[in-house]
């Protein structure tokens, strides 16, 4: 059966679903991280535009790019690429009126724990965990402004991943991650003007400024002796 007659999984749409099974068989395996996973396989609390695929352990992409531009032309796609590096690749990728963007990222540094196989249209992928990912999106925003990264740290502690527990692996994957810095960024997040920007409404603006003031807290006191 064609790759292009799989269906939207969770709330990915069946394009990226697609893109996902025609890369399944690059070598080496990589890991889909970000909001395709969160968006796909576990809080489904959003959709995303686009979706990450990590090679882990690996110290430059090689020729990955390119066999994943063949890989999706030979399925049909039209692909465009975006960004190229020795360690980043991003392509645009179309069937029809429909899009997405892939990122591919070469990345050496530790993580705190092992994606997980998973099945997806008669093949596997390996995805991140959501504790994982947690760990990731702490990070993140140590050093991003993005409402998504705060709207996922809601989700996944929603959902019951353990903040205290992701607070420890931090620095292990950040050498400028503390607690301290942590919840400065954070506290400086300009939740109002850019919820604004999208025209959140009064109530869940303040909803998400609730929960960073709750998450600044919860750092902070953890790193109290």
């Amino acid at each position: 059966m064609a790759s292009g007659s799989t269906v939207a999984l969770g709330r990915l749409s069946a394009l990226q679903e697609r893109v996902l099974v025609v890369l399944s068989g690059l070598k080496p395996a990589w890991t889909l991280t970000g909001g395709g996973a969160l968006a796909g396989f576990h809080t489904k609390h959003r959709e995303t535009r686009d979706i990450d695929l990590f090679f882990r352990g690996e110290l430059t992409l090689g020729a990955l790019a390119a066999d994943a531009k063949h890989a999706l032309e030979a399925d049909g796609l039209t692909t465009a690429p975006l960004q190229t590096s020795s360690t980043f690749a991003q392509l645009d990728v179309r069937s029809g009126a429909d899009t997405v963007v892939v990122d591919l990222v070469a990345d050496p540094t530790p993580i705190a724990e092992a994606p997980v196989a998973t099945s997806i249209a008669n093949t596997h992928i390996l995805v991140e965990t959501p504790y994982q990912l947690l760990v990731n999106k702490l990070c993140a925003l140590l050093s991003r402004s993005e409402l998504r990264d705060l709207i996922d740290v809601r989700a996944l502690a929603d959902a019951g991943i353990d903040i205290d527990k992701a607070l420890v692996d931090c620095p292990k994957q950040d050498a400028g991650f503390s607690p301290l810095t942590f919840g400065w960024s954070v506290k400086s997040l300009p939740i109002d003007r850019l919820a604004r920007r999208l025209g959140w409404p009064d109530d869940k603006i303040a909803g998400l400024i609730a929960f960073r003031d709750q998450l600044v807290d919860q750092v902070v006191a953890a790193a109290r002796p």
